[in-house]
Formats: C-alpha cells, structure tokens, sequence
C-alpha cells in the first residue's frame, strides 16, 4: 500500500487514483491554481509521509510537477504517457484506464538531482532516440518500460539523469523492446 502523499491536478485525477490504488491519500491542486499555501501543505507532507507528484501528461502538467519540484525536491514522480491519458482528444490521469495508473505507479521515481550526467545526446542518437524518423515513437515505448513518460529528446534525457537511471537499466529495457518488436 501506497503511504506517500499524492498530488494530482483535479478531483476528477483524485476519484482515479482512489479507483486504481485504493485508499490513498490524495491532495489535488486545482491544476495551475496551485497556492503557496498548498505547497506549504506538500512540503510539510514529505517531511512526515513522503509526497508523490502524478500530474497530465502535458505541458500544464509538467509546470505543476516544475513548481512542486522547486518547492520540494525531495518528492518522488509518476508519469503516466499521453497515449494512456488520452481519451476523445482529452488529456488527463482522470482518463486513464485503472490498469495504467496501477502499471505506473510501479515505476516511481525519486528525483535524484542533476550531480551526475551518466547519458548524452550522442547516447541518444546512438541508440535511435534522437535523429531518426521513428525516434519519437521509440521514446515512448522506451519511456514507459523506464518509467519517466513521454517527451522530446531533451526532455527525456533530463529525465534519465534526473531520476538515476542506470546504464544497465537503460540497456536492458532498450533489449526488452527491441525483443518486443520482433515478436
């Protein structure tokens, strides 16, 4: 069971996180109508239980999950790809199925700085990531298996290193979806 506190844009993303996980506690931002009086609430949070920030998979999304960052750096981080949140042209966790939102709460996240720089562009680029004509689509099956979301090339190699993912964790989901394509 889930202890941390998690922070989702809307009541709707609240109902399904309940929906999926259970009795979990949940706090909801009224998405970029976030207040420094809410995350005060969050930052005290973590210091008690620990926070878990699972925002859309959007560019408003990604500004929340920004400022909670800032003001906690210490929270842990969900993603949920855009194809999952996506439902009639509508983004958003509330769309998401039950199965989704349970596949990526087993992925979490802890952020751990930008210390160190374990990939490049040029691994990237190597790896068919960045600069080819299907990098995109591979990204977001890449970052699913990882479990940092979808994104650009930068946005995705910030993650790598953001999150701490490893060389060997990297390899072996990059060998798990290149298996997955030839069957």
């Amino acid at each position: 069971m889930i202890k941390e506190l998690i922070v989702v844009e809307g009541k709707n993303d609240a109902h399904a996180v309940r929906l999926a996980l259970g009795e979990v506690d949940v706090i909801w931002t009224d998405g970029y109508g976030l207040t420094k009086k809410t995350l005060e609430y969050i930052s005290e949070m973590a210091k008690r239980q620990g926070v878990i920030v699972f925002t859309d998979p959007d560019t408003v999304g990604e500004q929340i999950r920004n400022r909670i960052r800032t003001y906690v750096p210490q929270a842990k981080h969900v993603y949920l790809t855009r194809k999952a949140a996506t439902k009639k042209g509508d983004i958003g966790v509330e769309n998401a199925a039950l199965q989704e939102i349970r596949n990526a709460f087993a992925h979490i996240k802890q952020d751990q700085g930008t210390s160190g720089e374990e990939f490049t562009i040029e691994d990237l680029v190597l790896m068919g990531l960045a600069g080819s004509a299907k990098a995109s689509e591979y990204r977001v099956t890449l970052g699913r298996k990882l479990g940092i979301g979808d994104s650009n090339a930068k946005q995705f190699l910030h993650r790598l290193n953001r999150f701490g993912i490893t060389r060997q964790e990297f390899l072996q989901a990059i060998e798990e979806v290149q298996c997955g394509e030839r069957s």
